[in-house]
């Protein structure tokens, strides 16, 4: 009787060991699924993760590609915007140049103009001088010239030299010409000459 019970009890033993191994068994197949569940959303976590920082990162590579790119624009519009802004000051300064010169030409002008109408002036004021000069000059030059050509008979040239006097002196009995550089002699030795050829008897 105790045998059997001994018996019996081994057999509980080994089926409670077998039991045992059997939900042991079960558990760990199923901490290993929820092992390799959670490993494989790690990966596809990591993997998400992973398309996105390339996702940023590229998307950071080409914001600094156009950002430069931008920058390098930027930086030959300011130089070209120089360039165009010296050339204006460069007009501007030969302008005020132009101005100035145009400024001095016209002041130059302007008293050359005044100084043009006073020489006009004098002249008119000349011109009306020797015109009443002339009105009373001229006819008793005229008359004293005839009056000497009648009383000498002497007859002058008046395409000569300056300084040569020729003429004809027409006498009672013989005509006698008249050659005198005046530059060699004193006037009244000149006119000492030609009343010589005058005649004195009346």
């Amino acid at each position: 009787m105790s045998h059997s019970i001994s018996m019996h009890d081994d057999d509980l033993e080994k089926l409670g060991e077998s039991l045992n191994e059997i939900i042991m068994s079960s558990k760990a197949e199923s901490v290993l699924q929820a092992a390799r569940k959670k490993k494989q959303e790690f990966f596809d976590h990591y993997i998400k993760t992973k398309k996105t920082l390339t996702e940023l990162l590229n998307d950071l590579v080409h914001t600094e590609g156009v950002v430069g790119q931008k920058l390098l624009d930027l930086d030959q519009q300011k130089s070209q915007m120089m360039q165009e802004i010296m050339k204006m000051e460069q007009e501007v300064q030969r302008s005020q140049s132009k101005s100035q010169n145009l400024d001095s030409e016209l002041e130059f002008l302007q008293k050359e103009l005044e100084r043009l109408r006073d020489a006009e002036q004098e002249i008119q004021t000349l011109q009306q001088e020797v015109d009443e000069d002339t009105t009373e000059v001229i006819p008793s030059a005229i008359y004293v010239a005839q009056l000497y050509s009648k009383v000498t008979k002497i007859k002058l040239e008046f395409d000569t030299e300056p300084h040569i006097l020729k003429g004809v002196h027409y006498g009672a009995d013989v005509v006698t010409p008249i050659n005198i550089d005046t530059s060699t002699r004193t006037p009244c030795e000149v006119s000492d000459e030609l009343w010589s050829l005058v005649k004195t008897e009346w």
